[in-house]
């Protein structure tokens, strides 16, 4: 272990005069020093090094070796570090692996039952969405709404749902909208937890299923972004989400940090973002061996923001987005991106910007990939409860 001092005044012992500072030197980073943390992976790190892995440029907890990486390793981390074998990767951190001979599903079930079980609404009945299409959320609605008188117990089932988002990007929106009034949470605020969680007793082991890709696989992007959403600022929210080789594996749903002055705008931004995610997921694929033979397909169905992104005429007008139009536009000269014009009814993104109505919701969730492995009546397939 790396070596580090911790300072004690003397004055404070019992029996010892003043004289200054002294230093405990400690030959071990012991756990709850703020230091432990980085000696724990500096020694992991150079474990790993020790038998050809290379860390990666975009993600430095990422370690790679383009060779068999098997009974050597785990002989080598057993010689450095009391290590167990526990098998076939199945369940980890309330994330659980359920391997098929086409591939295998990831999700949250047990996590999400004790959610429900400890939050009271295993036996709640179910609703179609996590959000009302009409809802109007804000700060304060009215003077009647008083602030929660318990408001660590919004605060943790919040914080819970935030975790389920892992494997959930169909609660994505909804948990970053009640997420926004833990500081000052009121009943109606609430009220739309409790909804999330009516909507998780739905399907509670709904998941992500990933499978081989028979082609060459792609980066394909969906970005769109809610004008003006919110009621308190008026700001809007970006939604995005990366496929690659046809599967789901980034997505966000986010509030801008700026007002936009209009919806391209709006759109434009969140345009920016998916862009940038782009570049590091090609970076980090490369890290991993795989070349991309083709620029990433990104999806938008704002005709004026593809057209800001191609046609340097409209920059005089968004002089305040210049900088991202000169990075998207860079991208897409150096044919990196691709710009495609998508139609409303065909925006994935959709689910992650705005409240759906049901039949709209389950259309693009089936496009997310969610897959309930444990869903008996239907074969694990997606259906819209009845």
């Amino acid at each position: 272990m790396a070596t580090y001092r911790k300072r004690f005044i003397c004055s404070n012992l019992p029996g010892l005069r003043p004289r200054g500072v002294s230093v405990c030197r400690l030959k071990k980073a012991l756990y709850g020093l703020k230091q432990s943390p980085r000696a724990w992976f500096d020694r992991f790190s150079k474990a790993l090094r020790e038998v050809g892995f290379t860390r990666s440029t975009a993600d430095f907890s990422m370690f790679s070796r383009h060779r068999t990486a098997g009974t050597e390793v785990k002989q080598h981390l057993g010689t450095v570090f009391q290590t167990k074998d526990l098998g076939p990767l199945r369940y980890f951190l309330g994330l659980e692996v359920a391997r098929r001979p086409d591939g295998l599903v990831l999700s949250q079930r047990k996590y999400c039952l004790d959610l429900l079980h400890d939050a009271g609404y295993s036996g709640c009945k179910p609703i179609n969405t996590p959000m009302d299409v009409n809802h109007k959320l804000c700060t304060q609605a009215s003077n009647s709404d008083l602030l929660l008188e318990n408001p660590e117990y919004y605060r943790r089932l919040v914080g819970k749902l935030i975790y389920l988002t892992v494997t959930r990007p169909d609660i994505s929106f909804a948990v970053g909208i009640v997420s926004r009034y833990m500081h000052s949470s009121r009943k109606f605020h609430l009220h739309a937890v409790e909804r999330i969680l009516r909507y998780l007793k739905t399907a509670p082991g709904q998941g992500l299923v990933y499978k081989p890709s028979p082609t060459a696989p792609t980066l394909v992007s969906y970005s769109d972004a809610d004008y003006a959403g919110s009621l308190d600022d008026r700001r809007s929210t970006s939604g995005f989400c990366t496929y690659f080789g046809g599967h789901l594996i980034t997505w966000q749903s986010k509030k801008q940090a700026v007002v936009a002055r209009s919806s391209a705008k709006a759109e434009y931004r969140a345009m920016a973002s998916v862009v940038s995610e782009l570049t590091w997921l090609e970076s980090l694929l490369t890290d991993l061996g795989v070349r991309l033979h083709s620029p990433a397909l990104l999806f938008c169905d704002s005709q004026a923001a593809i057209h800001i992104a191609k046609n340097p005429v409209f920059h005089e007008r968004t002089k305040h987005i210049e900088v991202d139009c000169h990075f998207i536009r860079e991208k897409v000269q150096m044919k990196k991106i691709d710009l495609k014009h998508v139609p409303g009814t065909e925006q994935v993104a959709d689910v992650l910007t705005k409240a759906l109505p049901s039949s709209l919701f389950y259309q693009f969730l089936s496009k997310l990939g969610a897959y309930d492995l444990y869903a008996p009546a239907c074969g694990g397939v997606l259906e819209k409860p009845m």
